[in-house]
């Protein structure tokens, strides 16, 4: 998809973040001189052409008092994985849940499951909850503990 003038500037104009108001579009609308429904628009047309992969809010989890963030790793039977990790990701405590390849002999673990609480232990309790989903298709599992807030930014065009 070829940008023109106006995606290039809707781009800038949104790669630090929507606007933290009640009409993000309208913001961002009054910026560029168009109706927040233009903006909308375009960027709906840009998440169907694939330019966009999403457009959501990214929570800085320490300010909402979740100090303790770990990404569950699982081994997880091949044959089970497409089953149980959707089951995994609709679970309260998961802000995101995906499968990767294994990296044997080292790396076993093939699904991913990001936890967030407000100690280790309630961490802790929502990687109990998945070993009991997953069961037996589970052949083992650990937790990597966040230690540093990393700086999470989205589409940038390089001038």
């Amino acid at each position: 998809m070829a940008l023109d003038a106006f995606d290039r500037a809707l781009i800038a104009a949104t790669q630090g973040g929507l606007p933290l108001v009640a009409r993000p579009y309208e913001a961002v609308g009054a910026m560029l001189g168009v109706p927040g429904e233009q903006v909308r628009e375009r960027l709906a047309h840009m998440l169907a052409q694939g330019l966009v992969r999403r457009i959501g809010a990214v929570p800085n989890h320490y300010r909402l008092g979740y100090t303790a963030n770990g990404m569950s790793v699982w081994d997880v039977a091949d044959e089970h994985v497409a089953t149980l990790g959707p089951r995994v990701a609709a679970l309260p405590g998961v802000s995101h849940c995906y499968r990767r390849p294994r990296h044997l002999p080292g790396w076993p673990y093939n699904l991913f499951a990001m936890l967030h609480g407000t100690s280790r232990e309630s961490v802790q309790q929502q990687a109990d909850e998945i070993a009991a989903l997953l069961g037996d298709a589970c052949r083992g599992h650990d937790i990597l503990y966040s230690t540093a807030i990393l700086k999470k930014t989205g589409l940038r065009l390089k001038e």
